[in-house]
């Protein structure tokens, strides 16, 4: 069995996962970031043991899937701007000294592609992308079979692309990227702009679905970016299939019609229509299991 912890923005899930992705046992923490890496590394070890001896079982090793960018080697949070103070934690290390097991670490994207490629929709494919939208926009890819990385191990950022140059200031500097026009804080924003108000990107999606004018073009508009951008992935690396996870999914059945005919009228230069675009399989379950794919990725 494998130890796997998923770390978000908000929140920490801890769980065991079984060698074929099923999640055994889990338990969930706010990530509660200004309270600092140590503080957290404390929770996460209790969380292990707990679950550990909730599935009556012995760790071979332990995956994280951490967000933002890490460096999967060193094992070590690279950049604090969605977990500040954490800069330089070795999350990878202090964890293998306390269990005395190895710990492998990915981009949250990464370790949750790694997992819809074993386990999920992209099980088969040689050439496969795995897009997750909700806070932010993280896109993990696999090309022959194998997971993508960049110069020095680096985890490209594909929701960083500029895809409207006049568009929104994002924290990445930019103005206009992927992630600033078809993220759930996206949706949220533009719709503040229209008719202020207590707004999320569910609560959006849920009232587009019952005929509100508004949240109707608010998801018509994300889903229009959404394709944006997907094109973009498409007439860059031509994949066999791009599976669409996060928050923002959940509401697939709004956005992704739209999106696939955004796809179709601007990837004209590549065979798009030999590329699927399809929701996750692995919903809610991608991340721990991601993480757990992490090390078997790793380490087998």
């Amino acid at each position: 069995m494998t130890g796997a912890i998923d770390i978000g923005g908000t929140k920490i899930a801890v769980g065991i996962v079984d060698d074929d992705g099923r999640i055994v046992s889990r338990l969930a923490t706010p990530t509660a970031p200004e309270r600092g890496s140590e503080a957290a590394l404390r929770r996460m070890t209790a969380m292990l043991r707990e679950t550990a001896a909730l599935a009556d079982v012995q760790l071979g090793g332990i995956g994280i899937g951490c967000t933002g960018p890490v460096d999967p080697f060193r094992g070590t949070v690279e950049d604090a701007s969605l977990l500040p103070g954490w800069q330089g934690a070795a999350l990878v290390g202090r964890l293998a000294d306390e269990f005395a097991v190895p710990v492998a670490m990915e981009n949250d994207a990464d370790a949750a592609a790694l997992a819809e490629a074993a386990w999920g929709a992209g099980r088969g494919k040689r050439h496969f992308l795995y897009v997750t939208v909700g806070t932010g926009i993280g896109v993990g890819i696999i090309l022959d079979g194998r997971l993508y990385r960049g110069v020095d191990g680096a985890h490209p950022e594909p929701g960083h692309h500029v895809i409207d140059a006049s568009g929104p200031l994002c924290y990445c500097g930019a103005h206009g990227c992927w992630e600033s026009l078809a993220s759930g804080p996206a949706m949220v924003e533009w719709i503040n702009s229209e008719r202020p108000g207590e707004w999320t990107a569910e609560r959006i999606c849920t009232l587009a679905e019952q005929g509100d004018e508004l949240a109707g073009r608010a998801v018509e508009r994300a889903g229009y970016y959404l394709g944006l951008g997907l094109a973009n992935l498409v007439t860059v690396f031509c994949p066999d299939l791009i599976a669409l996870g996060g928050g923002v999914m959940k509401s697939h059945h709004l956005l992704l019609d739209h999106a696939r005919r955004v796809v179709r009228r601007i990837s004209t230069q590549v065979p798009s229509e030999k590329t699927t675009v399809v929701p996750a399989a692995l919903g809610a379950d991608a991340a721990l299991a991601g993480a757990a794919r992490a090390w078997h990725h790793r380490y087998h």
